[in-house]
């Protein structure tokens, strides 16, 4: 297995450091997992099996990366100019 080493600014090490518990290889790993099927995906508009499964054990999918649609945003702010409904208990908001 090939090792790389970055190099961090004082600060940032620090800030790492504090955080001994978590596994930065693996993020670092996964990072360069998630960028390598984005790009696949922008490419081929589709991913492996194999990366299927890496992301759906890590709940993101490269489509996730991508901006949102402007009739999207425009829907989303029509809704959010909309009135809400009054709910007094939980219950209320299952009788819709």
């Amino acid at each position: 297995m090939t090792t790389m080493t970055v190099p961090l600014d004082d600060e940032l090490y620090d800030r790492i450091h504090k955080l001994s518990w978590v596994r930065w290889s693996k993020i670092a790993q996964d990072g360069i997992r998630k960028r390598k099927i984005f790009e696949t995906y922008m490419r081929d508009k589709e991913i492996s099996e194999d990366d299927a499964v890496f992301c759906e054990m890590n709940d993101w999918h490269p489509v996730d990366e991508l901006p949102l649609k402007e009739e999207f945003i425009d829907k989303i702010k029509k809704i959010a100019k909309e009135p809400g409904i009054p709910v007094k208990d939980i219950s209320d908001i299952f009788r819709l």
